[in-house]
């Protein structure tokens, strides 16, 4: 990255670097890996590319659904440029499937197909581990206000649903995703952070038998290998279909 932009902020996968514009950021995605809050890393070769190049044909679906993010275009294959955005600390993970920590925290089974979405908030805050977290401690903490937290669940669904019939299109399983939201510089709530396989579990609808295969990062998480074969996989994927 060219020297004159100043880094403003250097996250697990990512670099965000000041602009020309003053409303808007570059940012750069890593190559670096990470998982149960950074306490396992890795880098692997070309990841950062493919999480970024995936992110920007997902971001541009979703635009033309009308939903608002934070994405203005590519910059190089590992490089966007973005509205700047003051990030909302809280994660929402959207569940279609129970798998993961649903399962270790209750009785439901993995791979159990939920009736509805399960819609799960989390506060950004590596000390405290991201907790789950509740509306009422989310208005006790002031961090935003009901109704616009009332939108964010609102977009969340909306995005469920674009993306659920895209990636079934290419033969793909969306089990649950990540989302991060922040306001722009007219104060409006846009999507924000990256939609990759580092935060959406996709599980592969080519197979004959009921095995998972997964494409996504719990490659890196459950030690199956293959990472970068995955994500270049769903890369090629989206690329046939558009």
């Amino acid at each position: 990255m060219n020297n004159k932009y100043e880094l403003i902020y250097e996250g697990k996968a990512k670099k965000v670097f000041s602009h020309d514009h003053a409303d808007k950021v570059i940012i750069e995605f890593k190559d670096d890996a990470t998982a149960f809050n950074a306490l396992k890393k890795a880098k692997f070769e070309g990841k950062g590319k493919l999480n970024c190049l995936i992110s920007a044909r997902i971001f541009e679906i979703l635009k033309n659904k009308n939903i608002p993010s934070h994405f203005i275009e590519l910059k190089n294959e590992n490089t966007m440029i973005a509205h700047k955005i003051k990030i909302i600390p809280l994660e929402i993970v959207l569940r279609n499937t129970a798998y993961g920590s649903l399962c270790k925290q209750t009785t439901i089974e993995p791979g159990t197909n939920l009736v509805k979405p399960l819609i799960d908030i989390y506060l950004k805050n590596d000390e405290l581990n991201d907790p789950l977290i509740t509306k009422d401690r989310i208005e006790l903490m002031n961090i935003i206000s009901s109704k616009d937290l009332d939108l964010i669940i609102d977009l969340t669904l909306k995005i469920n649903i674009i993306l659920k019939n895209f990636f079934k299109d290419i033969q793909l399983q969306l089990v649950d995703f990540k989302l991060e939201f922040g306001y722009n510089f007219k104060n409006n709530i846009v999507l924000g952070d990256e939609i990759s396989p580092d935060n959406c579990r996709l599980w592969d609808l080519n197979q004959n038998n009921d095995t998972i295969v997964s494409l996504d990062k719990d490659r890196f998480r459950n030690d199956l290998g293959g990472l970068i074969e995955a994500y270049s996989e769903i890369n090629r994927r989206i690329n046939d279909f558009i």
